[in-house]
């Protein structure tokens, strides 16, 4: 009988069999993996470059719309009565413009006269200065001691002047800047305002039916909070103006008028620090008049501001835009984290308007009394008790 070929003979060296040619072979999917993914990793560097150009742009928008949502509900009441609506919103814009412009005018004459005041005032300030030191702390120095310190330092006065040079040089280009946002700003705010229904018209016609009334209620939510919140800080600027005015013209301190108004609206429309910030300016006049005055002034600060945070605004804003304070002050954050100063003042509208829309979809539930949420019943009635236990001595329980 003749010996066959074994079936599960190995194959001689050197030979490749089909399995191990294509555990060798690139998987067919890869390629279009690799390109795939360079493909998408380009299409993110790109998508992440125009974010950042236009960054500044999506800003001004955004700044224009809360303006535009701001200005119509004055722009509506103008045209129910009849004013056509592009004549409404030129009306509105022009008096806003216009408030705008005069406060602008009186800031800049006040600074300049304050500058003058300081600089007039240097050399009395600088004397009294140096001979506090000299009684406090016993010390010898005398104004032209320290002015020949100074000149001998001339590399320290070059540096001064140099970094003083270059940030002029910038300074200027961030004004121009400025004024360029400002005009886009009012731009798109008047277009934004006067052709709003038509915006929300176009809106609506991209989304179906049923989504019609959540978006236009969301909308007029908005414009509500939004409208409500600047009347507000219009009417707590005029009230604090007021007060800072007449307390100033009090101490006799000058040009109160103007401080009073530069107090009112900066300490009103900057949030979080806008109280501090607004009490440099009339601090820094008072002490070319007399340092006591700028004490007195402070003091005032901080009790109006506790007037005010308590008891004024409170009042005012409950029907407009009730914000817990907590939740206020973490928007802020929140808002300045994300876009800066900007961001920060339009925190507190928005807060307001997602808080108004998102409680129309809550469902809020009746909470009975119990003395685990109300800690100052149970408080009370363990104070009753051990007032009893002390009147009629311990008693024993069987």
């Amino acid at each position: 009988m003749a010996d066959h070929p074994q079936a599960d003979e190995e194959p001689a060296a050197g030979s490749v069999t089909a399995a191990d040619d294509r555990a060798r072979r690139m998987p067919i999917w890869l390629p279009r993996a690799m390109v795939l993914a360079f493909v998408l990793l380009g299409l993110f560097e790109l998508g992440n470059w125009a974010v950042h150009r236009l960054l500044g742009l999506f800003v001004v928008v955004l700044v224009a719309f809360f303006v535009s949502l701001a200005m119509e509900p004055a722009v509506d009441n103008l045209a129910v009565r009849g004013m056509p609506r592009g004549l409404a919103t030129g009306l509105v814009f022009v008096v806003l413009f216009a408030c705008l412009a005069a406060f602008s005018t009186a800031l800049g004459t006040l600074l300049v006269e304050t500058v003058g005041n300081v600089v007039n005032e240097m050399p009395r300030l600088l004397n009294e200065s140096v001979d506090w030191v000299n009684r406090t702390f016993n010390q010898e120095f005398t104004v032209t001691q320290l002015r020949d310190r100074l000149l001998q330092d001339s590399d320290v006065l070059t540096g001064y002047a140099e970094r003083a040079a270059h940030n002029a040089w910038g300074l200027s280009n961030t004004i121009l800047g400025g004024l360029f946002r400002f005009l886009l700003i009012a731009l798109f705010s008047i277009y934004f305002t006067a052709y709003g229904p038509r915006m929300r018209r176009s809106v609506c016609s991209l989304l179906p039916p049923e989504r019609h009334d959540a978006v236009l209620h969301a909308w007029d939510l908005a414009v509500e909070k939004t409208g409500g919140y600047l009347y507000s800080r219009a009417l707590l600027a005029a009230i604090s103006a007021i007060a800072h005015g007449v307390f100033l013209a009090i101490l006799d301190i000058p040009d109160a008028l103007a401080l009073g108004i530069w107090f009112g609206v900066i300490a009103s429309f900057v949030p979080t620090v806008g109280t501090y910030l607004a009490g440099v300016l009339p601090i820094l006049v008072a002490l070319t008049v007399d340092p006591i005055d700028a004490v007195w002034i402070l003091i005032f600060v901080v009790l109006y501001q506790l007037f005010q945070d308590y008891l004024l605004q409170p009042r005012i804003t409950a029907r407009t835009v009730d914000v817990n304070p907590a939740v206020a002050l973490l928007a802020v954050l929140a808002g300045g984290s994300l876009l800066g100063a900007v961001g920060a003042l339009l925190a507190i509208p928005a807060t307001a308007t997602v808080q108004a829309f998102l409680g129309l979809y809550l469902r809020r539930y009746e909470v009975p009394d119990d003395q685990r949420i109300e800690r100052t019943a149970r408080k009370s009635r363990s104070i009753e008790q051990n007032r009893h236990t002390d009147e009629n001595g311990p008693t024993s329980r069987p």
